[in-house]
């Protein structure tokens, strides 16, 4: 297994314990909440409203000519990609890490009618406005559902895709997933709380297992909900799990002609819709494993990677596994 001195660090060694920030509260943009490195806003016009899409971005010491965009999934950030973006910044990649609109600390606009295709195009307007060329996508849970899009559609931006337990793989509303619109989704949004934010993940992210070094993602989140806009944040949030549950890319994945690294956490217990499921049909959704071996079938130049005994978020799970599974698939050694 090719590994480089610039992988190895523990889990929980990646980076610096934080101060325990219970309690916290931040505005809706994130304001009080750090980022690893210095971000810097797009700003552009999405029906008919002045949207900015915040963004990080690191230039390699020792350019190889290539450009990776880590993309976050729903219920975490641009920041979680921080030691990721590191290690590939010092392996000469230059990076590029977005927060969608409607996340973290990009803008939340009031009304705005989310859609996967949306927001590609917000991210592909993005990449053309820094001059990126053609870039390898590398998108987490959602954001591989955006990365999928963006190579469905806009493929001579992509010249490779690697995806981490990623979304969309199936079409729930299909496999008798209950529709759940965007009223009943804020309702529930508005229950949350740190203690029910990390009991789910505990549960769905890390089966069932928590280390400290995982609290400043439920932080992140946490306050959030509990800032000054929280309004903003629920229906934000609302609105991008009925288009989640809506716009799944199962029926195109034939479509998809870039080279792809699926990667999935044997334990992965995400599984999108299960929570409002019935029990007869949530105890029949495919796990997040045989969906992406089934998905990879259907792509034109797919490969299956499994994290054996990791669940959702392999990137904060276990950073040194991650990073060298990753960087094996962008040099093309599970081709």
């Amino acid at each position: 297994m090719f590994l480089a001195p610039l992988l190895l660090s523990s889990p929980t060694a990646a980076a610096p314990a934080p101060k325990s920030t219970a309690g916290a509260s931040y505005g809706a943009r994130l304001e009080g909440f750090d980022y690893p490195f210095p971000v810097h806003m797009f700003r552009t016009t999405a029906q008919g409203q002045a949207v900015e899409m915040a963004y990080m971005e690191l230039a390699p010491a020792k350019p190889n000519g290539r450009t990776i965009v880590l993309l976050h999934g729903k219920n975490f950030c641009g920041a979680t990609w921080g030691d990721t973006a590191r290690v590939l910044a010092a392996a000469g990649y230059r990076v590029i890490v977005p927060d969608q609109v409607g996340f973290c600390k990009s803008s939340k606009p009031k009304g705005f009618q989310y859609s996967v295709q949306g927001l590609a195009t917000l991210t592909e307007a993005m990449l053309r406005s820094r001059g990126a060329g053609k870039v390898t996508l590398v998108g987490h849970s959602m954001g591989g559902l955006i990365a999928m899009r963006m190579a469905i559609a806009m493929p001579q931006l992509v010249d490779q895709m690697v995806l981490v337990d990623p979304l969309g793989l199936a079409d729930g509303l299909a496999q008798r997933v209950p529709y759940i619109g965007v009223d009943h989704v804020a309702a529930l949004e508005r229950g949350k709380t740190a203690a029910t934010i990390r009991a789910a993940q505990r549960a769905s992210y890390y089966h069932g297992t928590w280390r400290h070094d995982y609290d400043r993602w439920v932080d992140m989140l946490a306050g959030l909900y509990a800032g000054p806009g929280r309004e903003a944040v629920i229906d934000a949030q609302a609105r991008t799990t009925e288009m989640i549950e809506t716009q799944p890319v199962a029926h195109d994945l034939a479509r998809i002609a870039a080279p792809t690294v699926l990667m999935v956490g044997t334990q992965d217990r995400n599984l999108f819709g299960r929570a409002w499921a019935p029990a007869e049909v949530a105890n029949q959704i495919p796990d997040n494993a045989t969906l992406g071996e089934r998905a990879v079938a259907k792509m034109r130049h797919g490969r299956f990677v499994p994290l054996p005994g990791l669940g959702h978020v392999p990137q904060v799970e276990d950073p040194a596994r991650f990073q060298v599974a990753l960087i094996q698939a962008l040099s093309g050694e599970f081709d």
